[in-house]
């Protein structure tokens, strides 16, 4: 090379390095300082927490926007307010973007959006989990429709990547009106509390079509979405914790809809005795227990990480890990509500059911469920249609599935929880299970009400045929005896009897009929 040739090169490459420091500045350090300033981390920041050191690799960092008018033709930043591309975590490859709320405050338009559609893209075909790490403003007014066009194409891609990789969506600032139907379109949603709010009309439109005053937070903050609304299924107090778990949840996530999730080996032995298990669970129906201290007892090294931990309590859903392999719980909560089955609960079950389904994640139930939520409003409000959805959600999932009926598993709740009838591939239960139309108390007064009316004592008489009904119909073996459970194990054998039975279902199997897709109660 000449020594012309070596001076143009240099320089070119000077230019080059000037231009993506500026872009990776936001074109002004002091907005990196602003940005901090309100506790917040920067586009870049939050990527390198992300991603394993010195992996990432940067797509269209020098995108600049096209659009004119409203004094944009002065205002063209590298990147347009979005960093894109890909990197590892754990060694394997993940696909990010990143809004840049110092560049148009993360506004999306026309090129910000191409940007964004490249690399969801490029994840699709690479068969690679998509994390998006939102902090915009929403779309860019001053480039009108386009602005709006570009959102579709993201809503578009959500949809299209749904159950074929991993869609996480990390909330680090401001997401209002269309933009936060991306975040709700993905299989998880992670919030950071007083940085966090998703609403589709915000706190001055609020107040202006109803009155009402609220800010920010209260409309939809970070709690409001893990606690009230759903949306949220995990929250935490600073970025740092919050982009840690995101890692977590993808080493234990598979790559694509193709692949089984990665094993991981803890050490912690398969037939470990659950000695403690027989003190935590009361024999009596009625004493109620937090079942995510058996959820503890029973997964590798008592690592459980649970989904919407805040919302619908009264069943617990979350991902652990038995013998190495990633496992998906679902456990009714007899500390919130007794355990019982509403409206929220069903949906979050489903939901979380179809995910695992959708990964092939294996399925583990844990159930003690007196029931059905009966109430004016719970019926109002759909019960049938919406609790329809755990059930249809079992009924089609082809991962393998255990359940354990532990205590309760009363009516329509104990078939909807992955009972043997709906498909679950191995069934079992404690000593200590009651499986019924409903409690023997209930049972009872229903059945025998005549004779308890015409006794001369009928509180004597209902406590004799209390009994009967459940020396007759809800004794522990009663399902056993007709194979409605295929064993009933010591409670200090579980771990050990679900690592078993896991992994004999390990290459399982299951066609479906030919179909473009079913149409779940909605």
């Amino acid at each position: 090379m000449s020594i012309a040739a070596a001076d143009e090169l240099t320089v070119r490459l000077d230019e080059l390095a000037e231009r993506k420091t500026t872009a990776r500045d936001g074109g002004d350090p002091r907005v990196t300082e602003r940005q901090h300033a309100k506790g917040k981390l920067t586009a870049h920041e939050r990527i390198a927490l992300l991603l394993d050191k010195g992996s990432f690799s940067e797509v269209e960092p020098l995108r600049r926007h096209r659009a004119t008018g409203f004094g944009l033709e002065a205002k063209k930043p590298y990147g347009d307010g979005v960093v894109t591309g890909w990197g590892t975590v754990e060694g394997r490859t993940v696909f990010v973007y990143a809004h840049d709320f110092r560049v148009f405050g993360g506004a999306l338009g026309e090129a910000h959006a191409t940007k964004i559609h490249k690399i969801m893209d490029m994840a699709i075909a690479a068969g690679a989990p998509l994390v998006s790490l939102n902090d915009g403003a929403g779309a860019r007014i001053q480039e009108g429709v386009s602005a709006l066009a570009g959102y579709g194409g993201i809503f578009r891609r959500n949809t299209k990547a749904s159950g074929v990789i991993p869609q996480i969506s990390v909330m680090l600032g401001p997401c209002a009106g269309g933009a936060a139907y991306s975040p709700a379109l993905t299989d998880f949603v992670f919030a950071v509390r007083d940085i966090s709010q998703m609403f589709i009309t915000g706190p001055d439109v609020v107040k202006a079509v109803t009155g009402e005053e609220i800010s920010q937070n209260g409309l939809g903050g970070a709690d409001v979405h893990a606690g009230t609304s759903g949306v949220a299924h995990f929250v935490y107090d600073d970025e740092e914790t919050c982009i840690a778990e995101v890692r977590y949840l993808l080493s234990m996530l598979p790559q694509n809809n193709r692949e089984l999730p990665p094993v991981a080996h803890t050490g912690d032995p398969v037939d470990r005795p659950g000695d403690s298990l027989l003190d935590l669970v009361p024999v009596d129906g009625s004493r109620s227990y937090d079942i995510r201290a058996v959820i503890e007892e029973v997964v590798d090294d008592g690592e459980f990480m649970e989904v919407h931990a805040t919302w619908a309590q009264n069943i617990v859903v979350g991902l652990a890990r038995v013998d190495g392999h990633t496992v998906g719980v679902v456990a009714n909560q007899p500390a919130a509500m007794a355990g019982v089955l509403d409206i929220k609960a069903s949906e979050k079950g489903a939901r979380f059911v179809q995910f695992c389904d959708a990964f092939n994640i294996p399925l583990v139930t844990l159930v003690d469920v007196p029931g059905f939520l009966p109430g004016v409003d719970q019926e109002h409000e759909g019960i049938i249609r919406r609790g329809a959805k755990l059930l249809y959600a079992y009924c089609n999932a082809t991962v393998p599935r255990v359940s354990v009926v532990l205590r309760k598993a009363y009516g329509g709740a104990y078939i909807v929880m992955d009972s043997r009838s709906i498909g679950a591939d191995v069934a079992l239960a404690w000593p200590t299970n009651e499986i019924a139309v409903m409690g023997a108390e209930g049972a009872a007064n229903v059945v025998f009400r005549r004779e308890i009316a015409a006794a001369d004592d009928p509180d004597a008489m209902r406590q004799e045929k209390i009994d009967q009904y459940r020396r007759e119909l809800v004794h522990p073996y009663y399902a056993a005896e007709r194979g409605l459970v295929d064993d009933v194990i010591d409670p200090r054998q579980t771990r050990e009897v679900l690592a078993r039975s896991l992994a004999m279902l390990l290459h399982k199997h299951t066609d479906l009929p030919s179909r473009k897709h079913g149409n779940p109660p909605q």
